[in-house]
This record gives C-alpha cells, structure tokens and sequence, in this order.
C-alpha cells in the first residue's frame, strides 16, 4: 500500500505590491460602479421602490456582491464615507498657524462653493430629491452627521489637548456643525428648486458668513493653532 505525501501547508506568498494594487483599484471601480448604478435607479424611481437584486441586476454582479460593497442599502447612496464623515475634522487637523478651528471652517466652506464637495452639501437636483423623498435616507444621513460631528470633536480635543472631562470640544463640536447642517439644508432645498448657479453661490455664502458671524463671539478665538506649529 502507497501514500500520497500530506500537501504542503506552507502559507500562499503575500501578492506584490503592484498586484495588490491593481486589486484595491479594481475594488474602488467596482465600488463606484455599484454606487452609480444603484443611484440612477433610486433617481428614477425611489429609494424604497429598487431592490438589491434589481441592482445587481443591472449592474451584472451578484447580490452578494453588492452587499459584500454596500451592508447597508442607503450607503448605495452616501458612498462618499469616510471623506464626509472626516470633512470637519479634516479641516480641523489642515488649518494654518495662526487660524482658528471656526475661521479654517469658515474659509474652507467658502472656497468649495463652486463645486460638489463633501464639506457644502452640494449635489445635483435628482439627489437632492432622492434624500429629501426618503424617510430611510433622511435618518442615515441624520446618523453621517452625528459621526462627523463627533470625529469633530475629537478633532478638536486633540487640537487643544482637552482633558477628557472638558466638555468644550463636544460643546464646540456641536455648534460648529449645527453651522453646516444648517448650510446643507438650505442648499438641499436651493438645489430641488433649481436656483442658477450664481444665486445659489451667492445666497449660501451669504448664509455662511451670518451663520459663522453668530459663533464668532464665543469661538472666533477657539483652537487656534500655534504659529510656529508646521506639523
């Protein structure tokens, strides 16, 4: 009597960094596509009315493809993840010596204006529509602007080296994207109007500047960050 020998158990070599990276690539476009398509279809005809196999459907995956991307159905939609919930924060950890966390904010949501950016709100009027129709839509979303505010927060914490029972960086926090929730719901309701371009800019930069204005008092002068601080 024979015996094969036991198959080697030694473990698959790592992929190289050049196939790793056409994998994450691959991923990203797949994602994106899912995020597309999907979009398109809730555009047409609700959010609640396109199921996950109708989606996979017409983007020629599987369903578990699209749920290995996308657990949960409303990220179809608010594919954009990390870079909105990091936007305050972000711009928080990048303002320049000498600014403080309010006027970063202030002059960061001023500049992106004139495009779609995670830190305005601004979208095209079918996906205005779309999250404005859609009770489901709405709460997710409610809960991306609970986890940016508190990346916020923690931002801010960091930026001033508040000990963990100082409440003034979550009190901060709050009033400083209460600003921008504010800011996104007026360009929502701008944008399902279809207000020009030109009016629009001008009326949310208006809003901005009031709204910045009433903080200013109390948080002009909040988590400046030091002149001589490069890092």
């Amino acid at each position: 009597m024979t015996t094969t020998p036991a198959a080697s158990a030694e473990p698959e070599p790592a992929p190289e960094p050049a196939e790793r990276g056409l994998r994450d690539r691959k991923k990203r476009e797949t994602r994106h596509r899912l995020a597309h398509v999907a979009t398109l279809l809730f555009i047409e005809r609700g959010f609640e009315q396109v199921t996950i196999a109708e989606i996979a459907e017409a983007a020629h995956v599987s369903k578990m493809t699209v749920s290995n991307y996308f657990p949960l159905k409303e990220d179809l939609v608010f594919d954009a993840g990390q870079s909105v919930l990091d936007s305050l924060a972000r711009t928080v950890r990048e303002r320049t010596p000498g600014e403080s966390a309010l006027h970063a904010l202030r002059r960061a949501y001023l500049a992106t204006l004139g495009e779609q950016h995670p830190l305005n709100g601004r979208c095209t009027p079918g996906f205005a529509r779309l999250v404005h129709d859609s009770p489901r839509l709405r709460a997710r979303e409610r809960e991306i602007d609970e986890q940016r505010e508190a990346a916020l927060a923690a931002a801010l914490t960091e930026a001033t080296r508040a000990a963990a029972e100082d409440p003034t960086p979550d009190l901060s926090a709050a009033q400083l994207a209460c600003v921008h929730r504010v800011l996104h719901r007026t360009a929502r309701a701008l944008i399902r109007q279809d207000t020009p371009e030109d009016a629009l800019v001008e009326r949310l930069a208006e809003l901005a500047r009031t709204a910045f204005a009433v903080l200013e008092p109390a948080l002009g002068g909040y988590a400046i960050r030091p002149a001589n601080d490069g890092a």
